[in-house]
């Protein structure tokens, strides 16, 4: 393992000097959970590997996540955050994974493969991707036959949900509210208001109770809670905080600092329901309203976006639009657990690192089955569906999320209005991320059928 942070190797030649280039079978962008799980892999299938991570330390958000609940399905036992991540970690450095650290990636670039270098003379006339990005040290230059795309996610902030009122200090994201206790060591304030029940803003809530900061109450404009319930329970019903359902906040009041918030119930249209409106004293306020996966850099790309996810459109292979670079963990679609994470960036790292290798893509049935074109949409309560492509006749997950909970629903798989497949009648909530295996035979019904689309219908049962 190598460690290139660029700091204490200052450029001693002129600015007019050329950028360095370094040449790779797969560079990663990204070091938290994903960007690690997905190096090791590539790793590990014979490739050589670079990680650039922004921060100075690998482990990207886990890092803050001193709360416990990760590892129980890699691991097979309860870890903290830190804990999860320190061990990928160690697993990095025990490599000779090419590390930049403190490093900006500024954009991905695409060429042919016959003009340029590679670590890897055997891959073929794949483009070479060239990523570029800036140190402390000035401007570098990666290339790499695969490129993995695992940068994560970001918050949605006030901005996004247009909260009315004024701008006072003392409106945070969740999560930059957790950093500022768990890694700043600041507190936030003294009395909390927490808009929206994802899993981050649940467990702000008991932190927030722990460093003896006063939390009001949790408020949802759904008619449900969005994170998963056992977090509900560990960390609200727990510690005796309540969670008003059907209720949003409607303005901000404060000038120099947050002194209360408005809030109003909603009706089934989520719109505030007017006489419903009731202040609510405190100096700050926790926005949990939702994640979007950072993909700027993919669409600079070229990279094609799912509207529903957000995230970059892929195939079984976890490889976009654009050959040759692959999409995994939060900036592909959000996760309900690191464990799942891992799993999925473990996928992506053995693709990327056998097309980077010249071995193609197929790493789901052992063996390369037929090509085929087909998309992938969701129907009734699925949210979306993921691979938005198939592109191989071989058995293939399929994840998803449905939009509201519902006790009884069974999956479908349709093409040409036609059932191809079915599975049990079973309960569905939001925060729980979803599969669903689609077996080979499945996929070449619906090329016999000559359809160019699968649908993943989430479908209500009516109960006797």
């Amino acid at each position: 393992m190598a460690t290139l942070d660029m700091r204490d190797e200052r450029a001693e030649a002129g600015a007019t000097e050329a950028v360095q280039t370094q040449a790779f079978d797969v560079v990663v962008i990204g070091g938290g959970p994903a960007g690690m799980a997905a190096a090791l892999a590539a790793q590990k299938a014979g490739a050589q590997v670079a990680i650039v991570e922004r921060e100075q330390h690998l482990g990207g958000i886990l890092r803050q996540c001193i709360h416990p609940g990760f590892g129980l399905s890699h691991f097979k036992q309860e870890l903290t955050g830190p804990e999860y991540a320190q061990r990928f970690i160690d697993q990095v450095r025990a490599t000779d994974i090419v590390l930049f650290l403190d490093s900006m990636v500024l954009g991905i670039d695409s060429g042919e493969g016959a003009g340029a270098s590679s670590v890897n003379e055997g891959a073929g006339d794949a483009a070479v991707h060239t990523v570029t990005l800036m140190s402390r040290a000035g401007m570098l230059q990666l290339t790499g036959r695969a490129v993995v795309l695992a940068m994560g996610c970001r918050e949605r902030t006030r901005s996004e949900i247009k909260i009315p009122g004024s701008r006072p200090a003392g409106v945070f994201t969740a999560g930059l509210a957790q950093r500022y206790i768990n890694i700043e060591n600041l507190k936030p304030g003294s009395r909390a208001v927490i808009l929206g029940s994802g899993d981050i803003g649940l467990i702000m809530a008991r932190r927030c109770t722990l460093e003896g900061i006063s939390v009001e109450g949790v408020y949802e404009l759904m008619p449900y809670a969005n994170g998963l319930r056992r977090n509900v329970k560990n960390c609200l019903d727990d510690f005796g905080i309540p969670l008003h359902l059907s209720t949003t906040v409607t303005q901000v009041i404060g000038h120099d600092r947050v002194e209360a918030v408005e809030v109003s119930k909603v009706d089934e249209r989520l719109e505030p329901i007017a006489g419903t409106e009731r202040v609510v004293p405190c100096d700050t306020l926790l926005l949990s309203v939702g994640l979007i996966p950072e993909n700027e850099l993919s669409v600079a790309a070229g990279v094609e976006l799912d509207p529903r996810t957000r995230g970059a459109v892929v195939d079984q292979s976890l490889q976009t639009g654009v050959p040759g670079i692959f999409a995994c963990g939060n900036v592909l679609h959000v996760h309900d657990l690191a464990d799942n994470v891992t799993t999925e960036s473990e996928r992506a790292g053995a693709a990327a690192a056998a097309w980077a290798l010249g071995n193609g893509t197929d790493v789901e049935a052992g063996a390369v089955g037929t090509s085929c074109n087909l998309t992938v949409s969701p129907a009734g309560i699925a949210g979306y569906a993921l691979p938005g492509r198939i592109t191989a006749v071989a058995l293939t997950k399929l994840n998803f999320r449905v939009r509201r909970p519902v006790d009884a629903a069974r999956v479908r798989i349709l093409a040409g209005g036609e059932e191809l497949f079915a599975g049990k009648v079973r309960a569905f909530k939001p925060s729980v991320m979803e599969s669903f295996p689609l077996p080979a035979k499945v996929i070449q019904r619906a090329l016999d059928l000559g359809v160019s689309e699968i649908v993943l219908s989430v479908d209500p049962v009516e109960e006797a």
